[in-house]
């Protein structure tokens, strides 16, 4: 070393090597603090709560970078909501899906397919009859006209127009043609077994009077009410009804359930639990 003088070579080894392993313990130190994030922290939050926003899983982590976050998560093969624009997650194992991919927690909305794109076109390639924005809508319980333009402009599924509004059906020609002909089919059949039957009465007119009388229905009694007219028409019910009023198939298979167990509650709309999130009040700063 400069300005320092030895009283033999190996005296100057003996400082280096002892100034250099210093040196490799304190880094080694400062590894060996770095604080570690377990997974268990992000199971128990989601076990508790189901489902959580970035910031709440940061604070049972202990504040993490964003990117750490996102690291423990990916460990535990986790999904993000398509509805709230994403802000919710929660891991796979712990959603419920239905037959669709779809899994709802207190108005949050969760896909297998993920987000709400990969969703949507996921619904239009495997619908019988394909969808219009307004069914699918009723379908995902959020708006879907958007995306389904999007898509429909990247060349991941067809749109066309049908009965005055846009249809929107897969980017299979095959699979296509079959849900043209399965949309007719349906646009054909009589609405005598939904209204009093009334020769002076056209179908376009039929279809709105039902619609206009479901839009004065709450949730409930809008199920309800699908449900009995899927049971009067019998097989195929459920899917026919979910297509003419714009609701999910398993919505009207519910309803049709309700009916035949008998036990309704005249009470309560929807099933305890259900409902949206409790919304955090914001406090004016000072």
């Amino acid at each position: 070393m400069i300005g320092v003088e030895y009283k033999d070579l190996s005296e100057y080894w003996i400082l280096r090597t002892l100034a250099l392993t210093n040196l490799f313990k304190w880094a080694n130190s400062l590894i060996m603090n770095k604080p570690k994030y377990s997974l268990k922290a992000i199971e128990k939050l989601l076990k508790h709560r189901k489902i959580a926003t970035l910031s709440q899983i940061k604070a049972a982590l202990g504040e993490p970078a964003r990117c750490t976050v996102f690291r423990k998560l990916a460990e535990l093969e986790y999904i993000s909501s398509y509805s709230h624009r994403g802000k919710y997650y929660t891991l796979r194992a712990t959603a419920r899906f239905n037959p669709l991919g779809l899994w709802e927690y207190r108005s949050v909305c969760f896909s297998r397919f993920g987000n709400l794109l990969d969703t949507a076109e996921a619904l239009v390639n495997g619908s019988t009859a394909g969808y219009t924005a307004t069914e699918l809508k009723e379908v995902l319980h959020v708006k879907t006209k958007h995306a389904l333009m999007q898509l429909a402009r990247s060349g991941r599924i067809q749109r066309e127009l049908f009965d005055s509004v846009y249809l929107y059906l897969s980017i299979e020609d095959h699979v296509a043609k079959r849900q043209r002909k399965a949309r007719k089919s349906r646009s054909g059949n009589s609405f005598a077994s939904m209204v009093i039957v009334n020769p002076d009465l056209a179908v376009e007119e039929a279809k709105a009077t039902i619609l206009l009388f479901c839009s004065m229905l709450d949730e409930r009694q809008r199920r309800l009410y699908a449900g009995l007219e899927s049971l009067k028409l019998g097989y195929g019910g459920d899917a026919y009804i979910a297509s003419l009023l714009g609701m999910d198939p398993h919505t009207v298979a519910r309803g049709r359930e309700e009916l035949m167990s008998g036990k309704l509650n005249k009470e309560r709309i929807r099933v305890p639990g259900a409902g949206r999130l409790l919304q955090e009040k914001k406090h004016r700063r000072s």
